[in-house]
């Protein structure tokens, strides 16, 4: 049975065989959160293994976006810790004493049989119906002399625990889908050692969390059927066995199992679209959880000290980009406009070469950031918003659709020469949107116009568009200058 009351201890353990998916980062997500709501421990493992596809590289991927979603780890890679190494290509000594152990206590033996001839007795048990179609045990009950000397010749073997024979269904008591059971009679004497000399998934992940005083193993439910494997050989080293949490998978809007078709997967993708790694944790968390069944957006250190296995749902989860686009647009808005500024728009603008960092006056970027925050979902959004602010007269792109609708209609110069007029007579020293606001106001009225109309053709002139931030701040934020040419240019499109 597991022992509830010991400190808590839980282990996210990636193979580094590609990017970090957002399965992975859900689950790296739960561990985190519980381990922080239980001030227990979160510890990082490489699960590395598998030689042909795990390299250095997809580890660093992996550490990289731990840190990008702000997951830090109690110990593992770069932090050490009392159990490490937390690479298990560093651990394959541990793996081997184990495995003497179980040998030398007679709850491991090697196995001789060759694939021709597993696959010829698992052919003879489908033929007479026989229930167990496993391994058959051939090996089983060899003469220790009889193995010595067929290993001393040189022959292939495997290592097999030695599962009892007396052993009752295995009852997985799972955190999240409760009282789990399997038929103790689909459990062979499975594989521990391979014939060259490397450990199974299934034991040493199991030596591993041993090892660790892994108290939970919370991991996606397609590790499920691991689990009466992995149950046998904590049973067989003496170990106690960990509470298990299976979380469901995540769907696409499909309903099948999110993948490349749904578009981003991995962490790296969703930085780089320009989320927030504080909206994205928040969005993931709630794949499968929540605090209440209604709130959406919980902060970081909300998460961390809410967080709890029995508001899991077993149900799978369907991944809503929408939903993701307006938890990530929420982190924005409820940003400081300095903070805005300084973290979000400023990089933004420099890296897209449409500003040089410190040409622009502090008051002039809050002003920019104030009317910028609240249009933005996605931190690749702010170049688009910004960009009619740093063309000039000269450099500015106009939309088709502004010229004929905003500027190609009778009576649409007079409004511009109106404009220009009223612009023209704010002083330098009064320029701000109050101010310009105040002066473009009376023209439909002075003008005998349409409030649309004349607004539509202003803002086509100063803005290349019809859709923009607010006019007198766009227009504050050019300069009175520029404004001004910007309207003598438009004039020409104008009727």
């Amino acid at each position: 049975m597991s022992d509830t009351t010991k400190p808590v201890r839980v282990r996210f353990a990636p193979s580094p065989t590609g990017k970090l998916h957002v399965g992975g980062a859900r689950t790296a997500i739960f561990n985190w959160a519980f381990a922080r709501s239980n001030h227990g421990t979160f510890i990082l493992r490489i699960d590395d293994t598998d030689p042909t596809r795990s390299t250095d590289e997809n580890t660093q991927i992996i550490l990289r976006a731990m840190r990008w979603m702000g997951l830090d780890w109690d110990e593992g890679p770069d932090v050490g810790g009392d159990f490490g190494p937390y690479a298990q290509t560093e651990r394959l000594e541990m793996y081997k004493a184990a495995a003497k152990k179980l040998w030398d206590e007679g709850r491991a033996y090697p196995c001789f049989c060759t694939p021709e001839q597993l696959a010829a007795d698992r052919e003879a048990a489908a033929a007479r119906k026989d229930p167990f179609q496993g391994y058959q045990r051939r090996c089983r009950n060899l003469e220790p002399a009889e193995a010595k000397a067929r290993i001393e010749a040189g022959e292939p073997y495997v290592l097999r625990i030695k599962v009892p024979e007396d052993r009752g269904d295995v009852v997985i008591h799972d955190a999240v889908h409760g009282d789990v059971t399997f038929d103790a009679k689909e459990l062979d004497d499975f594989v521990i050692f391979r014939s060259d000399g490397t450990p199974t998934y299934n034991f040493a992940t199991v030596v591993d969390d041993a090892a660790m005083g892994i108290t939970h193993v919370i991991r996606g439910d397609d590790h499920l059927s691991n689990t009466p494997r992995q149950v046998m050989v904590y049973e067989a080293l003496g170990a106690p066995v960990p509470v298990f949490a299976h979380i469901s998978m995540i769907l696409g809007a499909d309903g099948k199992k999110l993948s490349k078709r749904h578009g981003a997967t991995s962490v790296e993708e969703f930085r780089d679209e320009g989320y927030l790694p504080d909206a994205f944790v928040n969005y993931l968390a709630l794949l499968g959880w929540s605090p209440d069944g209604e709130t959406t957006i919980v902060p970081r250190d909300v998460l961390a000290s809410t967080f709890s296995l029995d508001r899991v749902s077993k149900n799978p989860a369907t991944f809503d980009p929408a939903k993701l686009d307006w938890i990530n647009a929420e982190y924005l808005a409820n940003m400081s406009d300095e903070d805005f500024a300084e973290k979000i728009m400023v990089p933004e603008l420099v890296e897209t070469g449409l500003m040089a960092e410190g040409d622009r006056s502090q008051d002039w970027l809050l002003t920019l950031a104030s009317v910028v925050k609240p249009r933005t979902k996605h931190l690749g959004d702010v170049a688009g918003i910004c960009s009619m602010v740093f063309g000039t007269a000269e450099t500015l792109a106009y939309e088709e659709k502004a010229v004929s609708k905003g500027l190609a209609k009778e009576g649409m110069a007079a409004v511009l020469d109106a404009a220009h007029a009223a612009l023209e007579a704010v002083e330098e020293s009064s320029w701000n949107a109050e101010a310009i606001d105040a002066a473009l106001e009376v023209l439909p009225e002075q003008l005998d116009a349409k409030k649309r109309l004349v607004f539509q053709a202003i803002r086509a002139a100063e803005c290349g568009n019809l859709v923009s931030p607010p006019l007198g701040v766009v227009i504050e934020l050019v300069g009175k200058a520029d404004a001004l040419a910007r309207l003598e240019r438009a004039r020409t499109m104008a009727l």
